[in-house]
């Protein structure tokens, strides 16, 4: 490979591009790792905002490639926040010796596949220039933040701030009057704690969601031990999951129970952390109709039990079903709706007119603040790689055959695009991020080295390979409420093409045709 300045170029430093790094590392590559930030942590070194934290369990998101590594680090919480989670990161970096394989303050702005050497060339915005066999995007599906289309935010004379891109340095919201725009993951956490601080919150939501507690609690002395003498039983249980949670699924249907057994089912179920309400409930809560809405009941009964004034809970309770929108996880944020320094405004009932110097225009006036928190979401799914320049086979781009929305093999590869791979990209399981983008980095890993052994350098998935796994999804898709709503096309972004960017087939279909394509050798990738 003496063609290439280094076997791969790795693009992102976040949760996936270091377990790639990690594994290319310890399988004897070169590797060369690009990240156009000062840090790693990917998600979590950008979205410092107040309240971010994981929403997957501390010890089912971490790194399984290491026993040792599981053993040595704790925890603190069972849903760790935003600065333990960077220093994890941190740490694992520098405890495997993968810090001198990074290259910060590198933005990719092209990557151009050449044929006749079989080679990536990529280059960044500082004129960095390098020359790979392998080019592997670990750019993640939330990386790109996104702001609604609203006229005059450049006018807006006070702070403004993203939550996807918030500042290292803290922000002091005390006596100040402060707009949050959007009720998605961010915004739900961000609110309640700026609540606590500011002279008024004025909260504008466009769509609600349900929101349940994530139940939270500092991981015990007990408990620590517990999950030290645990390793192996539970990467095998996450190994198995059907979303990378460890939640026992309930084995019943909503009406195999009376109305008085439901409720009390779903009253442990809110009571249960995170995703278990997801993973934990109703085995159709998520394909029946009726069933999602039977939950959907009991949820409505716990909003409006917790929000006293039932104007204000009329319109936090959604119109669509459990699961249309990737459900927030929340402390004290429908109860945050009783403090009289916040109002919330509806977006749909009083739309934007335009950000003025002073504040923010409705159709039913002008409100000013002093600071406006942007928790509008990203570009989601394809919206980093499609900035980064990438020209593959016969000159085509990733923008251009994306046109219509991305086609992929397993949400890694796609056809006209050789020996270029994108753990964690649209068309991955829905769930736990690590441990089905894990099953990617594994299956890229995997391939590369097949293709060495077998004296390969060319790899390129076959376009009816891309088109069965499109029919699969389609397939699983219809019997799904994820159907309902535009969130997981990426249509908040204007003129973005509407195509689903999860599996809705889920993990279990992943990991067959991981395992298909293997003991096939690959057949058919390979030149």
């Amino acid at each position: 490979m003496g063609k290439a300045d280094v076997d791969i170029v790795i693009v992102g430093a976040g949760i996936l591009g270091i377990n790639q790094l990690y594994r290319a590392r310890r399988d004897g590559y070169s590797v060369q790792l690009l990240e156009q930030g000062d840090g790693v942590g990917g998600t979590w070194y950008w979205n410092r905002y107040p309240g971010c934290r994981f929403d997957s369990e501390s010890y089912t998101y971490g790194y399984l490639f290491s026993e040792e590594l599981w053993r040595e680090w704790e925890w603190s919480e069972e849903f760790a926040a935003q600065p333990e989670t960077e220093r994890y990161i941190n740490h694992v970096v520098d405890r495997f010796d993968l810090r001198g394989s990074i290259r910060f303050g590198s933005k990719v702005v092209a990557a151009e596949w050449d044929e006749a050497s079989r080679t990536w060339t990529t280059r960044t915005a500082d004129g960095h220039v390098v020359r790979s066999t392998y080019l592997i995007g670990a750019t993640g599906v939330l990386s790109v933040p996104f702001y609604p289309d609203v006229p005059g935010r450049a006018e807006f004379a006070g702070e403004q701030y993203h939550t996807g891109r918030w500042p290292a340095t803290p922000v002091d919201f005390a006596g100040k009057r402060v707009a949050v725009i959007g009720t998605g993951s961010s915004g739900v956490q961000v609110a309640p704690l700026i609540a606590e601080q500011a002279a008024s919150l004025t909260l504008y939501q466009r769509t609600p969601s349900w929101c349940t507690p994530l139940n939270n609690h500092p991981i015990s002395a007990e408990q620590q031990a517990e999950l030290k003498a645990s390793f192996e039983k539970i990467r095998d249980a996450l190994a198995v999951s059907v979303a990378g949670f460890l939640h026992e699924p309930s084995g019943r249907k909503t009406f195999d129970d009376t109305r008085e057994q439901r409720w009390e089912f779903y009253e442990r179920v809110w009571n249960s952390p995170g995703f278990a309400k997801m993973s934990g409930n109703y085995e159709d809560m998520l394909l029946d109709p009726k069933a999602n809405k039977e939950w959907c009941d009991f949820l409505e009964e716990k909003i409006r039990g917790l929000v006293k004034d039932q104007a204000v809970a009329d319109l936090l309770v959604p119109d669509l079903g459990y699961g249309a929108l990737r459900p927030p996880f929340v402390a004290g944020y429908y109860e945050m709706f009783n403090n009289p320094v916040v109002e919330l405004v509806s977006t749909r009932h009083t739309p934007f007119v335009r950000v003025t110097e002073a504040g923010i225009e409705t159709t039913d006036g002008l409100r000013e603040f002093d600071i406006i928190v942007w928790a509008t979401g990203f570009d989601f799914g394809t919206g980093a790689m499609l900035r980064m320049g990438i020209r593959g086979a016969d000159g085509l781009t990733l923008n251009e055959y994306w046109a219509d929305g991305p086609h992929t093999f397993l949400g890694v590869m796609c056809h006209h695009f050789p020996n270029f791979f994108f753990p964690g990209g649209p068309h991955g399981a829905a769930g736990n991020n690590p441990r089905y983008g894990g099953d990617q980095v594994d299956f890229v890993a995997d391939l590369l080295d097949h293709a060495r052994e077998h004296g390969h350098d060319r790899i390129e998935v076959p376009l009816e390979a891309e088109e069965r796994w499109a029919a699969t999804m389609t397939k699983a898709l219809q019997y799904s409420t994820f159907i309902e709503h535009g969130q997981y096309y990426g249509t908040n972004v204007p003129g973005k093409p509407r195509r689903f960017l999860l599996n809705p087939a889920g993990r279990p279909a992943l990991l067959r045709v991981m395992a298909k394509s293997g003991e096939s050798g690959y057949a058919g990738f390979l030149a």
